[in-house]
């Protein structure tokens, strides 16, 4: 059977086991701290995703490294890589399949990782062999299986969408490119930050609860009615219910006649003594923590005072976004065939793009290794005449031609010193005239060392 470019077929001669997280051990249960299984306390996945911080995060890392552009380069001769189209990888890479764009694709592969651990990506294959279309595929329909002489293999449950029409068919582990980080508990299962940071997305979404039916409320705390003397359980569940209907939720706030010495007394702590607000931000911290992101990036705190962007993102990308960016490189050179001397690269400019002041000045200090058409490309500005050349100052010297200028000077002073010494009293004016004739031939030596590297090249 043929489904999407490659070859479906069953095997009898292998067993292929699921993939057991725990490595066979002692059946583990995730729990947020210990003791919570036990005392009911749960991380409910839906809400976790729901916490202002931790959506905040998950959507500004996939948003960041998805609008980085993809790039194929090609290494020379020489070791440097540059950029190049290839008939065989640059169609996929900048349109990876039907449904989607290279922005869209590339989000949902950051986010399946982030919020899974894992992200499968099935490749679609021409007659040739070429890859020419990817799908994200939901994790919760892949499951890694292993045979018996370890050769690792994909269940792939039904998805219309990219193609699946069958209910369960099992792929070889070269037609699936698996992204996944945190293997805490086997090298084919990845974990979520939701592992480490979801009490803390639950706490912050049970404070937020809690705010909101205070509101709800009239901002009034619940409290207690009190007689003076014993009263029968029939009459306190009538006083409580009269109590609910008439001056709770939408009615708080309403004048309320009590008699017999009935009195209403408030019952809560107060924000300030609970600390409300600092214990919500303490959560949102967490969560940000987990998933490396400084805390204003989700909008959690104040934004550092000193003016320099490029150290902020320089910072934010060496900590949360460059190893996935690296994991993303190599996944696509692998899964694509690419040999040594061709890859993937993310460009990084649009995330580490400098204010124009800093812009300018660093391309101003870069003439002397960059060409005037390498420095204004950088900028969106086309190429000039005479813009392929690297210039210096005319003060600058090559190495070549000062060590030839001293090997002289050297020679010159050897050949003063076998002079005998009645010719070696000279005045003042013969020894600067002297050095400045060996300045001279200093210098044209170097100009005909130029004019001849010239020639060569």
């Amino acid at each position: 059977m043929r489904i999407l470019g490659f070859n479906i077929g069953r095997r009898r001669e292998k067993a292929l086991n699921a993939v057991n997280p725990n490595r066979g051990g002692w059946l583990r249960i995730m729990e947020s701290f210990t003791g919570a299984w036990q005392q009911n306390v749960e991380v409910k996945y839906d809400s976790v995703l729901s916490y202002h911080a931790d959506f905040a995060c998950r959507t500004l890392i996939a948003s960041d490294i998805a609008k980085l552009r993809i790039k194929l380069v090609e290494r020379d001769d020489d070791g440097v890589w540059s950029e190049t189209k290839k008939s065989s990888y640059s169609p996929v890479l900048r349109k990876p399949n039907h449904f989607q764009n290279r922005i869209q694709f590339m989000e949902c592969w950051v986010l399946s990782k982030l919020q899974r651990g894992n992200a499968y990506i099935l490749k679609q294959r021409d007659a040739r062999g070429v890859v020419v279309r990817l799908y994200v595929l939901d994790p919760l329909l892949v499951t890694p299986l292993i045979s018996d002489d370890g050769s690792v293999f994909y269940q792939l449950q039904s998805d219309n969408l990219v193609g699946l029409g069958e209910p369960s068919i099992t792929v070889p582990a070269r037609e699936i490119i698996h992204d996944r980080f945190n293997c805490f508990f086997h090298p084919l299962v990845g974990l979520s930050p939701i592992f480490a940071g979801g009490l803390a997305a639950m706490q912050g979404l049970a404070i937020q609860n809690d705010s909101t039916r205070f509101f709800e409320n009239g901002a009034r705390p619940g409290g207690v009615l009190t007689a003076p003397g014993s009263i029968s359980d029939d009459t306190a569940k009538r006083l409580k219910e009269y109590w609910d209907q008439n001056f709770s939720g939408k009615n708080a706030g309403k004048v309320a006649v009590l008699g017999d010495n009935l009195k209403y007394e408030a019952m809560r702590a107060k924000a300030v003594d609970s600390q409300l607000i600092e214990q919500l931000k303490w959560s949102a911290e967490v969560v940000c923590s987990v998933y490396h992101v400084p805390n204003y990036k989700a909008g959690v705190g104040s934004m550092p005072t000193h003016n320099n962007i490029q150290s902020l993102n320089v910072e934010y990308y060496s900590q949360c976004l460059q190893v996935l960016i690296e994991s993303i490189e190599i996944c696509l050179d692998e899964g694509l065939g690419m040999g040594e001397s061709i890859g993937t690269e993310l460009d990084v400019d649009g995330l580490l793009r400098m204010d124009s002041i800093t812009q300018m000045d660093v391309l101003d200090k870069a003439k002397g290794v960059m060409t005037l058409d390498e420095r204004r490309k950088k900028i969106d500005l086309k190429k000039v005449t005479g813009g392929d050349t690297i210039y210096l100052q005319q003060q600058d010297h090559s190495l070549e031609a000062i060590a030839a200028r001293d090997a002289q000077l050297i020679a010159q002073s050897q050949a003063s010193q076998a002079v005998p010494d009645e010719l070696t009293d000279n005045s003042d004016d013969d020894d600067a005239a002297a050095l400045a004739q060996a300045e001279q031939r200093a210098f044209f030596a170097e100009a005909m060392l130029a004019f001849q590297k010239g020639l060569a090249a």
